[in-house]
């Protein structure tokens, strides 16, 4: 385990996705003097998946901002409240609260991706169609390599597990939000809605799904933001 003087930023990805996904804002918050990681879960189980991030705060040093994109939001929901925690940053993410499941968030305010879905093997894969609603504004060469990387969630993933009351991480926590104001998977009247419930601090840009992706600089500009936050609290 190290140690530092400015916040860990640890990472949570999405389903479709891994760890990989934030490879265009790792490393210039590695410039700035932080300590980075993303975990890296098998989507197999929320439960674990949760269990997967608390390990992770084990391999790294304290205080940590949470940062997680879509279900990631989920994640860091629930492994929020460790007390290494200090701030959490959410991108065009899910965040349930008591009671909730994620499929129950997103119910609410049904988008087009999941018409582009397809179920094998017990697990929810995305169709080549798909990716134009989860990366539409990345060059076509990047939209290809995120269809050819993506990983599939087990199928039930977002029914699984409701949250209590002292597991909600975002009710003590400060909170910030990068809503993406043209995403077709978790759509953006689902963001605005739970960013409002949260009390987060919002920053909207013009995006897909996948901000870190297609407008790095200011997903690594809200993180330098909450970073600078929490210190000087």
């Amino acid at each position: 385990m190290t140690t530092s003087t400015k916040p860990t930023i640890v990472f949570c990805h999405g389903i479709w996705a891994d760890g990989s996904c934030f490879s265009k804002v790792i490393p210039a918050l590695q410039a700035d003097g932080h300590e980075v990681i993303a975990v890296q879960y098998g989507l197999d189980s929320y439960e674990e998946d949760i269990a997967t991030v608390k390990r992770t705060l084990n391999r790294v040093g304290s205080p940590v901002i949470l940062v997680g994109h879509s279900y990631g939001g989920a994640t860091i929901t629930a492994a929020g409240n460790d007390d290494r925690v200090v701030g959490l940053v959410f991108v065009a993410a899910v965040a349930p609260d008591t009671g909730e499941t994620v499929q129950d968030q997103l119910d609410k305010f049904p988008s087009d991706i999941f018409n582009h879905v397809e179920a094998a093997d017990n697990r929810a894969w995305m169709l080549p169609s798909g990716v134009e609603f989860f990366a539409g504004d990345l060059p076509e060469a990047e939209r290809k390599l995120v269809w050819a990387t993506h990983y599939a969630p087990v199928a039930d993933l977002f029914h699984q597990q409701k949250l209590g009351p002292s597991e909600i991480a975002w009710k003590s926590k400060p909170s910030w939000y990068v809503l993406a104001t043209q995403d077709h998977t978790v759509h953006p009247d689902l963001q605005r809605w739970v960013s409002k419930r949260m009390n987060a601090t919002v920053i909207e840009v013009e995006s897909s799904h996948v901000p870190m992706l297609s407008q790095p600089d200011v997903v690594i500009d809200v993180i330098r933001k909450a970073a600078a936050a929490t210190q000087s609290r």
